[in-house]
């Protein structure tokens, strides 16, 4: 394991710096260290927006790398980016796994690095409830709309862990569960289709996930780093409570004014559920300090102010 470390005054790289998940990381980041973010930046307004948050950029594609104008002397690397792209398994691959081995190698000096997987490389499990642990076996997850992600990012995490011992990179690769924050993630994107169209489909009744919030990712970063090693680091990078899309759907509605619609589309052979077991990520970071229910009603006050204020005078009025 690398040393304690501590995120002030140092040079990291972010990949998908406009990204759900690292936007938000790499802005805070910014504010005490120097960020660079490479992507694809295919709209300008994304670059804009990263650029005004204080991180410097530079355009590059994981299908086809150039790091020629990329600095190697980064202390740190976030690699918080992926392709989902259908049932594309070669180009999924191509930039999932390939793109993460290329990139690691050019930045093989950091003192310590986090490459992002995911809960979607465990084999399905015939319990909903079951908690993956980090030694479950893997396998195709079968997600109905990117059935060649969970494979790329099982194959990412092969080629990541080669590259940790054959460049003495200290690594993390850290299992995203359901992340969320204003910016969107599963349980924001259910709510919003809950608005559109009257209704959320899913899998499973109960479909459960471990939904981890912007804050608690932001404050795992420096522990996740610190217990980087060689050989890698294997962790679920998720919330501590396992919770239902259907209560989520539940008490968002209710936040929102809504009547909770969930619609169960089953996919066989796919996974019912993706809880993460948080055991061994507590150990490294502590539990998370955002509970799901405060943390979905600070997202959705900040996106749906006056719709919140409004269903809560609402149910007042009903109360009184």
């Amino acid at each position: 394991m690398t040393k304690s470390v501590r995120l002030e005054g140092r040079k990291i790289l972010v990949t998908g710096p406009a990204g759900q998940i690292a936007f938000p990381m790499a802005r805070a980041l910014a504010r005490s260290n120097e960020v660079w973010g490479i992507a694809r930046f295919g709209d300008p307004a994304s670059k804009q927006e990263v650029e005004a948050a204080g991180i410097r950029t530079l355009v590059v594609d994981l299908e086809e790398p150039d790091f020629s104008k990329l600095p190697r002397d980064f202390d740190y690397l976030l690699h918080l980016a992926a392709t989902v792209r259908g049932d594309d398994y070669d180009g999924s691959i191509r930039v999932n796994a390939e793109g993460t081995g290329l990139l690691l190698s050019h930045c093989r000096d950091v003192e310590a690095a986090i490459v992002m997987s995911t809960v979607s490389v465990y084999k399905p499990h015939p319990d909903p409830w079951h908690a993956f642990t980090e030694g479950d076996p893997l396998g195709d997850i079968m997600l109905p709309f990117a059935p060649a992600y969970s494979v790329s990012k099982i194959a990412e995490e092969g080629v990541a862990r080669f590259c940790a011992r054959e460049f003495g990179i200290p690594l993390t690769i850290a299992r995203m569960g359901a992340s969320y924050g204003p910016r969107g993630g599963l349980p924001i994107f259910a709510l919003q289709a809950l608005m559109t169209s009257g209704k959320v489909t899913t899998r499973f009744d109960p479909c459960p996930y471990s939904p981890i919030h912007d804050d608690d990712m932001l404050a795992h970063v420096a522990p996740l780093l610190s217990a980087a090693s060689v050989p890698a680091t294997i962790v679920n990078w998720a919330g501590d409570e396992a919770v239902s899309l259907q209560d989520i759907v539940a008490y968002g509605a209710e936040l929102l004014g809504l009547e909770p619609r969930v619609e169960v589309l089953p996919v066989p052979g796919a996974s019912i559920g993706s809880v993460a077991d948080p055991t061994r990520r507590r150990a490294i970071t502590g539990p998370c300090r955002v509970a799901w229910r405060d943390g979905m009603r600070r997202a959705l006050e900040t996106l749906y102010p006056d719709r919140v204020r409004d269903a809560a005078a609402g149910r007042e009025r009903q109360r009184s």
